[in-house]
């Protein structure tokens, strides 16, 4: 790992190309509308799971 700021930012901005190029395949696959830059996204509405609320149950037992 390096320390060099041009180095840095040049992988950042690599890793950001490369989410960008996933995030539009993944788009692409499931068939969602790509978003323009600053076009909010209405979250989805799911219905969590029985286990992520026991997980959550647990949590806020150790807190």
């Amino acid at each position: 790992m390096t320390n060099d700021p041009q180095e840095l930012l040049a992988a950042k901005q690599e890793a950001d190309k490369q989410k960008l190029q996933f995030t539009s395949f993944v788009r692409s696959v499931s068939g969602d509308a790509p978003t323009e830059k600053g076009q909010v996204v209405e979250p989805q509405h799911r219905e969590t799971d029985q286990q992520n609320n026991m997980k959550d149950v647990e949590n806020r037992m150790l807190e």
